[in-house]
This record gives structure tokens, sequence and C-alpha cells, in this order.
């Protein structure tokens, strides 16, 4: 019996003494070296006695021994659970308990807090820090330097991934190896990912976008990785004439924008950046494509089921959609009460099928009921169309729905409006209680940098396209939109802040 998950994305290199991780010190380390020191965790691990199917909670620093840790559990029969670094005690006691893991593996500085709390729930605790140093390094460095993979199914458990939880409590999304393994495949074939590929990876590997996308992508085609602790502008563009593709968050894309040095000679030898996680403003494609030659490719995913969606290699990447459904994808666009597909162009919820959607959520049996169709059908709750071409747009989610006086107002729609307008970088509109109506509607706005947005001007402009139902009750200027790490505007946050400005209306 085999391990689908590791041989394909690891063992398939054993012995290979090609560039797997360029760090940013000069050093190379090659895929051989990797799993030598994969072998030696996997022996640690075992060696705790976890057994096969056991979790891991990991909450570390980006740096080549996490990732190591990823391939470790791989080879194991362990089950990856990465853990934002900014989540707090509080939080990290609800994952530990949650998911039942039998090891949490944190920051030495952490240590003397999560202690206790993994001590209480029965969990092991080792550490690892952003250099590679701590009590699990130190065991693993005596370790053989091979080790019997655990056999394991396609259809066994490869990860967990908490959900943002920010209608509720974070839902663990159960991951198999099919999931990941059949999304790594397709993503590199759709972007034409090879082992001469060298990425810039500047992403946290605690979230899909990171950890399986751009790392398995790049195994899954034997390819090789700058691999930054972090985004920053300096060091990308220092280190981009070393690579040839790209993968990030907006953010990444208009800081990079906003720095002069960043020009058509930089990305020369880059020949694909793609963008997810968070929605790329339709001003930053076309500044993008007139500073470099190129058009970003965006796409489309979520945490239980990796990547949906694609615009193409070859041919328009269309901004403001995410593409086409991948191939093994199913995509429909059905209405949220009923859960009748609807016609091409109406909104509606978005449904996907396909071998990357997950199992379903840990322990939350009446979740996974209701939102995981018995014939295979996610309901992903973000609202979208398809277009006349089959184009896929995202319109918002369907918590972000405004019903304001009995009408379905899309929040995307009167976005689009808005960012058009003069001294507008970008906006989030959100509804907030009303007397009258249930909900209103109130705009967001962030200046471009220097300027003051003419709130006047800008609520009789919004006439012309939209109609009266839809427009702005409230426009509201601030410095910046809350995001969460992945780039993702909180717009829970921003009800929560406005939610009193009609409360005596």
């Amino acid at each position: 019996m085999s391990n689908p998950l590791y041989d394909t994305l690891f063992g398939a290199h054993l012995g290979r003494d090609a560039p797997f991780l360029h760090l940013i010190d000069g050093s190379i380390l090659t895929y051989s070296d990797f799993l030598k020191q994969t072998a030696r965790i996997a022996h640690v691990l075992t060696g705790l006695g976890l057994e096969p199917g056991a979790r891991v909670a990991a909450q570390v620093h980006k740096s080549p021994q996490a990732l190591a840790l990823f391939a470790a559990c791989a080879q194991a029969g362990l089950v990856f659970l990465p853990l934002n670094t900014a989540y707090t005690t509080v939080e990290l006691t609800y994952f530990i308990k949650d998911s039942g893991a039998a090891l949490v593996v944190c920051d030495p500085s952490e240590v003397s807090a999560l202690t206790p709390v993994a001590d209480g729930l029965g969990a092991l605790v080792e550490t690892l820090d952003a250099d590679g140093g701590g009590s699990l390094t130190d065991k693993a460095a005596n370790a053989r330097e091979s080790f019997d993979t655990v056999p394991r199914s396609a259809d066994d458990l490869a990860a967990f991934l908490y959900t943002s939880g920010t209608t509720g409590r974070s839902k663990g999304a159960m991951l198999t190896q099919t999931n990941l393994l059949s999304n790594a495949a397709t993503l590199a074939k759709e972007w034409r990912f090879t082992s001469d590929d060298v990425l810039l990876h500047a992403l946290p590997i605690f979230h899909t976008h990171g950890l399986f996308v751009a790392t398995n992508v790049t195994l899954i085609a034997g390819g090789s990785m700058i691999f930054m602790p972090r985004f920053d502008v300096d060091q990308v563009l220092s280190l981009m004439p070393r690579a040839t593709t790209m993968m990030g968050v907006p953010t990444f894309y208009t800081r990079l924008l906003d720095d002069a040095r960043f020009t058509r000679q930089a990305a020369d030898l880059m020949r694909v950046f793609i963008s997810g996680s968070a929605p790329l403003l339709a001003e930053t494609h076309v500044q993008f494509e007139a500073r470099t030659g190129q058009r970003i490719l965006e796409r489309y995913g979520m945490t239980e089921t990796n990547m949906n969606t694609s615009n193409p290699y070859d041919g328009e990447r269309r901004a403001g959609t995410v593409g086409f459904p991948l191939p093994g994808v199913e995509l429909k666009v059905c209405d949220p009460d009923s859960g009748n597909p609807l016609p091409q162009g109406e909104v509606g919820v978005i449904e996907v099928r396909g071998d990357n959607v997950f199992k379903g959520y840990w322990q939350m049996p009446d979740k996974t009921a209701a939102e995981l169709r018995d014939n295979g059908y996610f309901i992903t709750g973000d609202l979208g169309m398809v277009d006349a071409d089959g184009y896929v747009s995202i319109v918002g989610r369907g918590k972000d729905l405004i019903i304001s006086g009995g009408y379905n107002i899309y929040p995307k729609e009167i976005e689009l409006v808005l960012d058009e307008q003069d001294d507008v970088l970008e906006s989030a509109v959100i509804g907030v209680p009303h007397p009258d109506f249930g909900e209103t509607v109130v705009g967001v706005l962030v200046p471009k940098q220097g300027k003051t947005p003419d709130t006047d001007a800008i609520m009789e402009a919004v006439k012309g396209p939209l109609a009266r139902f839809k427009h702005p009750r409230l426009l509201i200027v601030i410095d910046s939109l809350p995001r969460n790490t992945m780039g993702k505007v909180q717009k829970n946050l921003l009800r929560d802040a406005y939610k009193d400005m009609f409360a005596s209306a």
C-alpha cells in the first residue's frame, strides 16, 4: 500500500540534487537534503508515539523546517493542522481542544503559555522557531535520514484547515489526500508549471494559498521556490530577476505598483503573476498591465475546496472575473432559497463539486449537512454569476447581501461604481440596521494618497448607474479597510463599527 500524498509530492524527488528552496541568505536547500530533514522529523513524530491519523497542530513561523514538518506529517501518516501565527492563546486553546491534536508545535516564546493548555488537553508540545531551531529539530538532529513511509489511502485525511470564524465558531475543514493532490495537479497543468520554474514565495504557509497551492504546485512540477519569510518590497524586487512566477494577494501587487523601481524591465523574466485570497481591483489590473506589459492571472478558491476557478493562462484574463471552472470542477449558480440552478447572468449562490471539495467539517455533522449536499455539491456561500462567455464573477458573500425595504442589494455592484469615482482608491459597501428599511446601505471609502473624496459629488454620481434603492444612505471616509492576514476585507468589523449609525433615525 502506498501513501499517495507523500509519494507524489515528496517521494518522487528522493535523491534528487536539484534546488528546492532558495533562501534569502543565498543558500540553497536541495530536494535530497530537504527530504533527509523530513525523514528525521518523521522519526521524531513517531518516536513521540503519534499514530497514523493523529493531528499535529503547528503555530510556527515560516521556515524550511516548518515546511519539512508538513512533509514529515505526510510521510508519517499524520494530519497536519497549520495555524495562523497571529492567533492568541485563547484561540489556540479552542483549536487544540476541537481538533484533539496529539502534538502542538509552537515558537519557543509561546511554550510557557501553551504548555499548561496542552497538558490539560492531553497534547504534547515541541518547539520550532523562525530560524529552524527548537526542541523538534534538536531531537531530529541525530535521527536517521531515511524513514519507512507510512501507508495511507487517497481518501485518508491529510490536513485540517480552520475557517476564519467571522460568523461564529471556527470550523475544521477536513481535507483528504485526493483533495490536495487533484488540485495541485490541475493547477500545475493549467498554469504551465514545470521543473524549470522558480516561484517567488512570499506568502504565509499556514493558509491554503501559500501551502496547498503555491508549495504543492511547485512540488508536483518539480520546480523550486525562492522562500521568503514574509513579503518585503525591497526583497521581492531584488529577487524577482531570479524567478519565473509569483503568487500573491492583491496587497502584494498594489505595493509593488507603489514602488517606482517596479518596471517592465524588473518583471521581464517573469512568465506569470497569480493573484487570489481576495478580489483584485480592476484598477490594479489596468495599472499592472500598463506598468509591466503583463496581465495578472486571478483565480478563486476557499478553505473547503482549494481552487475552483482560474482565468486562462492562454486567452483573455478578464478583470473583475475569476475565470472559468477548473477541469474536474463542476460549478453552478443557484437560487439561495430553493437551491435550483439560475439562468446565465443571474446572481445566486455558487455551488461546486469535484475531487477538490473537502470531506466535511470536523465533529460538526449539522454544519456539514447544511453546506455539503448529498450529491456532492458544496454550497460556498459566495454570491456570483456566470456571463455569456462563461467567465465567473464573485459578487460577494451571502452574509454580505443587504436586504433593504425588501430589495436584495449586492454590495459588489455598488463598490464597482464607487471605485470609479475621483479620489477613491477602494471601497467597501455594508448593510447596517435601519428602523424603517430593516437595513440600509453604507459606503466606506478609502481615499487615494493625498486626496479627499467629495462625498456629496459621489452621492450625485451614483444616481445615474444605480437604482434608487441601491444608493448609499451614507458615505464614510477612512484611512484603510480592515483586512485579515490574507488581505480579505473584514466587513464584519465594519458592520459592527457602524451598526448604530441609524439607531435613532
